[in-house]
């Protein structure tokens, strides 16, 4: 598998020139945006970890997602993302986090769709959080792809900007 170098290199470079860490809690990346994390130059300095929790018990007994909530959407809405990213974040103890949740193939529960929601969350605030769709006829394998690098350009980009006065 090739990883865009480029985007792995600035990811790095931003995070330990301002000296914060990041956690990530995937679903639907299945571990891709982890290993693409443990390609990246000095990673072992601001990459703290993640997880993979690929149903809603696992979910709920890891990322804290209301069993509920979740029941209601299959485990596949913009909060909850948010609020994987929200509390891997607290569980890794990271500035930054990110977390993905969809559906790669197309399902009955997804409406025949391939889509994915995701969340880029900073010191505990959602500051990036949408979705992604992509055709149905998508290879899921090309989709996970698809959507790990979309979200590493989108981390690439608030991690450059200035977040500092969120929540010191």
């Amino acid at each position: 598998m090739e990883f865009p170098k480029i985007l792995l290199d600035k990811i790095s470079y931003y995070l330990r020139d301002r000296k914060e860490s990041i956690s990530i809690a995937e679903s639907v990346t299945s571990g891709f945006l982890q290993l693409a994390f443990s390609q990246m130059p000095s990673a072992e300095e601001f990459y703290k970890g993640g997880i993979t929790a690929y149903t809603i018990e696992q979910k709920v007994k890891h990322l804290n997602i209301d069993y509920d909530e979740a029941k209601v959407v299959n485990c596949v809405s913009r909060p909850i993302s948010e609020a994987m990213a929200q509390n891997v974040a607290l569980l890794f103890d990271t500035e930054w986090s990110l977390a993905t949740t969809g559906y790669a193939t197309p399902v009955e529960e997804s409406g025949d769709e391939i889509f994915a929601y995701y969340c880029i969350a900073y010191r505990g605030t959602v500051i990036r959080s949408d979705r992604i769709e992509l055709h149905p006829m998508t290879k899921a394998l090309d989709a996970q792809s698809y959507f790990m690098e979309y979200i590493l350009g989108c981390l690439r980009c608030e991690v450059k900007r200035n977040h500092e006065h969120i929540n010191i």
